[in-house]
């Protein structure tokens, strides 16, 4: 990956991002395909959150708020797919997905209204007295509860 600086009869010269040279013979890109990101159009943001399974009332409200905040958003191309949808039951969570197009196709400017994005998400899921879900386990003990067992064990003795 890089820019590239000279295409030449034998060798095109590519200044990697690291700013290292990088001198690909020109036979070599007869066999491969190349990406031209400069030439894109938008950058895509597609993100999967997952909110907790005891917020799966707030579900549906989280996810149209979503929706609308990515609609008004300014930076944001919304003649292009726009996609705010539950999506999965995850081992921990209620996975939805944001799946949106960036009017810029710079990168750096792309991580600011990525960023931007995503904490307006954050406050949208706090807004609504959800929570973000993390792996979790939950070990229920019936038998060792009901049988009164769990208020009979004694510590180790030293």
């Amino acid at each position: 990956e890089g820019t590239v600086e000279k295409v030449g009869w034998r060798l095109t010269t590519i200044r990697t991002f690291d700013k290292r040279p990088l001198y690909v013979p020109n036979q070599v890109f007869a066999n491969i395909s190349v990406q031209n990101p400069s030439r894109m159009s938008h950058r895509r943001i597609y993100e999967k959150v997952g909110i907790r399974y005891d917020d799966a009332k707030q579900l549906e409200t989280v996810v149209s708020k979503v929706k609308t905040m990515l609609q008004n958003h300014p930076d944001l191309d919304t003649e292009q797919t726009l996609i705010v949808n539950f999506d999965a039951f995850g081992a921990s969570s209620l996975d939805f997905f944001i799946y949106t197009f960036t009017k810029t196709t710079n990168w750096i400017e792309y991580h600011t209204v990525k960023q931007k994005v995503l904490v307006e998400i954050i406050k949208i899921i706090e807004g609504e007295g959800a929570e973000f879900a993390f792996p979790t386990s939950t070990v229920h003990l019936p038998e060792l509860v009901n049988s009164g067992l769990a208020h009979n064990i004694e510590e180790p003795k030293p």
